[in-house]
């Protein structure tokens, strides 16, 4: 009955070349995170000669690995003009560099499934959660029901953003004059970034602040 009154949008699979490229950012974050991991362990304390040349040459395994990993994403894009307009367009928001690009091109779906940029962002994750008991209404932080690798992906271009992006910026001074708290302002920034994202793939033009 669902179906029938909502006529949702058919499913479409992902293409080959898309596949790929999810394979490998996902990749890419995973040797990150390990990498990330093995720098902790060797920071953390005073280890055996032993030990400590086993992170040492771990780390340095992950390191080229993500290297790697880092150059076949970009040359698994050159390949394909679809993928590489993409990728310029997105990376053309500043804030938003090539490997940025590279994740949202390989988490979101094609475009056309959302009909707004409101319906991309909660896809993302990134609409303001509402909390609401009896008469008291107010909004804390993100729903965070969304896609948790299109927020990861977001998080440190929005804080470049809010000082470079001159269509975050001043979104981030305002409410940072209202006294909203750090990371709420971040969230904000974020959400006006895959709005911007939204907008110069619909119209498929690079970014423009004006």
């Amino acid at each position: 009955r669902y179906v029938q009154n909502e006529q949702p949008t058919l499913w479409q699979p992902l293409a080959d070349e898309e596949t790929v490229l999810r394979a490998l950012t996902r990749r890419l974050e995973s040797l990150q995170e390990s990498h990330t991991a093995e720098v902790n362990r060797l920071q953390a304390g005073t280890h055996p000669p032993q030990v400590e040349a086993s992170l040492t040459a771990t780390i340095a395994f992950l390191q080229a690995q993500i290297e790697l990993v880092k150059t076949q994403i970009q040359e698994h894009i050159d390949q394909f003009p679809d993928m590489d307009h993409k990728r310029q367009l997105i990376s053309s928001i500043k804030g938003i560099g090539t490997h940025t690009a590279a994740i949202l091109i390989a988490e979101l779906p094609q475009r056309n499934q959302f009909a707004s940029p409101k319906q991309m962002a909660a896809f993302a994750g990134l609409t303001p959660r509402q909390m609401q008991s009896g008469q008291s209404h107010k909004r804390r932080g993100l729903t965070k029901m969304g896609s948790s690798r299109l927020r990861a992906a977001l998080y440190f271009p929005a804080i470049s953003a809010m000082s470079h992006n001159p269509l975050v910026k001043p979104l981030a001074e305002r409410l940072r004059a209202k006294g909203l708290h750090g990371m709420a302002i971040i969230g904000a920034a974020m959400r006006k970034l895959i709005h911007l994202v939204y907008g110069v793939l619909k119209h498929n033009k690079p970014f423009d602040p004006n």
